[in-house]
């Protein structure tokens, strides 16, 4: 997908670069922190090297997908990135199937720059690079508590199929050694 700019739109959807990568870490940071609801804070410089280094690799990775809305004269003011995995799908077949599946890991635009139809656009190109490598469905994941992310994607015809549980290693080990 090269540079695409429609008549009439004032911003651009391309295929991230590696000299967007900074932006993109801070966008990822923006995105943490109003899942959150926590005040503007800035990335300890580890996890700032770590989500760089995440997002460059994505950049080379024919599984792995970034696009940026750019809004010329300002520069980024969207990312969208998506990655394919593999699954034998054996929960509901007795035959050989590998399944893909396109997960939408995070999607942002700057507050200022909603209602322009940038999401929309981000989500189609997403969409072309899940398609155009055989996913059959896309997945993706918001906070429960991200009402915003929630209605977004219910009008798009994403429906919570289940339940998601996260854990650290150390607090399972703990717990196990309890029940001992």
């Amino acid at each position: 997908m090269v540079n695409k700019k429609e008549a009439g739109k004032k911003f651009l959807i391309r295929e991230a670069v590696e000299d967007d990568i900074p932006v993109l870490v801070e966008f990822l940071a923006k995105l943490a922190l109003h899942v959150s609801g926590a005040p503007p804070q800035s990335l300890q410089e580890r996890e700032w090297d770590r989500l760089h280094g995440v997002l460059l690799s994505s950049l080379t990775d024919a599984n792995k997908h970034i696009m940026v809305a750019e809004v010329p004269g300002t520069g980024l003011v969207g990312m969208g990135y998506i990655y394919i995995l593999r699954n034998q799908g054996i929960w509901e077949q007795t035959s050989h199937v590998e399944y893909r599946s396109a997960f939408i890991d995070d999607v942002w635009v700057e507050p200022e720059f909603r209602k322009l139809g940038i999401f929309p656009d981000l989500l189609r190109s997403l969409v072309a690079f899940a398609e155009s490598r055989g996913a059959y469905e896309l997945v993706l994941e918001y906070s429960a508590s991200n009402k915003e992310a929630k209605a977004a994607w219910t009008r798009l015809g994403f429906k919570t199929i289940g339940v998601r549980a996260a854990a650290f290693t150390t607090a399972v080990q703990e717990a196990l050694n309890n029940r001992s």
